[in-house]
């Protein structure tokens, strides 16, 4: 029988944040139209038990290895019942219920994917969207989050919905349909920079990626400086995906500049 809404988690030594996570989701989400997929990386945390003691109504996929990102979300993804798709990442809360979002699909057939405002640990907004690559964005990866609508920069929002280029993983809310169309993730990348090319194939199928600040949750955001190399590895992947020619030769100096620059931070500190 179809579902509404299949939520797919991917865990990896989760164990300490799943308690908020279920648990948000049964607050939020009435009624037995949706459905939970964890799909576990080989935990060595006791998450499995853990989830199968106090949360035995999330259905379990345990994988025969560390997955990864993207592929771990296919995988869950194979599995589902649901008409809708909602990638989560295990360490979020939920604040508002993902069914309230879907009826924006039947209104805008423009829409491919829908993300909402990501507050971190202290609650306050943080980006969870950003821009393609470009010279500028490249160099300073940081400005790969810095859109031109003050709105998104501030946080101080006038409107119902953005459109952005790409979503952050830790929550996509997606039709199945459309997520089959595409392939899924590129399981290519193992971590980092899969949601912008994900982000990028919405946009080739004909979609946009939508933002909708009315709905928000809570991300303890894991990245850290010491992954700075494999994100640059995973946006030189992407320009061999989706650039060529002169574009992708100056592309990819400007992105060997940051690494070098990288390289020397890292081995100052």
């Amino acid at each position: 029988m179809s579902l509404t809404l299949s939520i797919i988690i991917v865990n990896y030594n989760g164990k300490k944040f799943l308690n908020d996570c279920f648990s948000s989701i049964q607050r939020e989400i009435d009624g037995s139209s949706f459905e939970v997929i964890m799909v576990d990386n080989q935990s060595v945390d006791d998450s499995v038990s853990y989830t199968k003691q106090y949360f035995p109504w999330v259905k379990i996929i345990e994988a025969n290895s560390n997955l990864g990102f993207g592929k771990g979300n296919n995988f869950g993804v194979q599995h589902a019942k649901g008409d809708y798709i909602l990638l989560l990442n295990n360490d979020t809360i939920l604040h508002n219920n993902p069914l309230d979002l879907i009826p924006e699909f039947k209104k805008n057939p423009n829409i491919g994917a829908i993300g909402i405002k990501m507050l971190n640990s202290d609650n306050k907004y943080t980006y969870s969207f950003g821009n393609f690559p470009n010279m500028e964005n490249l160099f300073l990866m940081k400005r790969l989050q810095k859109m031109k609508e003050q709105d998104l920069l501030t946080g101080n929002f006038s409107k119902n919905n953005y459109i952005v280029d790409w979503l952050g993983g830790s929550y996509i809310l997606i039709k199945k349909e459309l997520y089959q169309q595409i392939g899924g993730f590129d399981e290519d990348y193992f971590l980092y920079v899969e949601d912008v090319d994900f982000g990028k194939r919405i946009q080739n199928a004909g979609k946009q990626s939508y933002f909708y600040p009315t709905q928000s949750y809570v991300h303890f955001v894991g990245f850290n400086t010491n992954k700075n190399m494999l994100l640059v590895k995973g946006y030189e992947l992407f320009l061999k995906k989706h650039t060529k020619g002169f574009k992708y030769f100056l592309l990819t100096t400007v992105l060997s500049l940051n690494a070098i620059v990288k390289n020397i931070k890292l081995r100052n500190n």
